[in-house]
Parts: structure tokens; sequence; C-alpha cells
């Protein structure tokens, strides 16, 4: 049996799979939990996990913020990245470098994102780039 991809998911994605547990992209927790994907993370791209699951618009308290990352971080891998960090293509959103950095640092399979100026690199890296749905179209969810 072939292992499973190596995945790196954006804030986004992850945010919606914890925070919108009954929405579209709840298989994509399933699938980060059941161990069909593994993700990784970086110190900068939990970071910013962190930080966003502290905006008053999810209104979320601290135990809250706590149980949606012990739904997530346990499944993932750490990878750290290297300094001078690897090269990734230009792109216009610097926060979207850290992502770009961790597919490749990670060697990722795929890199997960519903950001067009990630979805436009697609071709330019060694792993895949693709939507949620196109990911988890492939994974058969």
């Amino acid at each position: 049996m072939s292992r499973p991809p190596r995945v790196v998911i954006d804030t986004n994605l992850v945010l919606s799979a914890l925070v919108f547990s009954g929405g579209r992209l709840a298989a994509l927790r399933h699938a980060w939990q059941s161990q069909r994907c593994v993700p990784l993370v970086s110190k900068a791209t939990t970071a910013e996990l962190i930080r966003v699951l502290t905006y008053p618009k999810f209104k979320l308290d601290e135990a809250s913020q706590q149980e949606l990352l012990a739904d997530y971080l346990p499944w993932c891998v750490t990878v750290r990245i290297p300094n001078p960090p690897p090269a990734t293509p230009d792109c216009r959103d610097p926060f979207d470098l850290p992502f770009l950095q961790l597919a490749v640092a990670g060697k990722a399979d795929v890199l997960i994102s519903g950001d067009q100026d990630v979805l436009s690199l697609a071709g330019q890296m060694k792993c895949r780039i693709q939507t949620a749905d196109a990911f988890l179209g492939e994974l058969g969810s």
C-alpha cells in the first residue's frame, strides 16, 4: 500500500474544516484524522493558524481554540524551514510564502489552497497545487 500524501493546507481551508465541522470541507478534516493524508506544518504556518483562531468574528474562547488545534496538530508533521529558506516561485502575496516554503522543505506531494495567487503557481513546483475539492476528489471522499 502506498503512503498517504504529504500535504500543505492553507490556513483558510484548515480553519473552515475545523470551525465549520458540518461544512463542505469536513471531508478534509476526516481525511487527516483517518490518516489518508499527512498535513505538514511549520512554525510560521502554525503561528498563523493560532493567530487567526483568535479573530473576534469566530467567537472562540481559549478553550474552544485549544480544542480545534487538538483536532489538527496531532495529525501534522512539523517541518523545520532551513535558513536560508528554499527557493520558491515568485508569488504576488508575501503571506503565501511560508506555505510555498513549507511545501518545498517538507517535500509535499500536494499544496492545497483556495487562494488564486497560490493556485496560479500550479506547474511551477515539484508538488501539485490543487483546490480542496480537486484533492478530495482524487482522495475518493
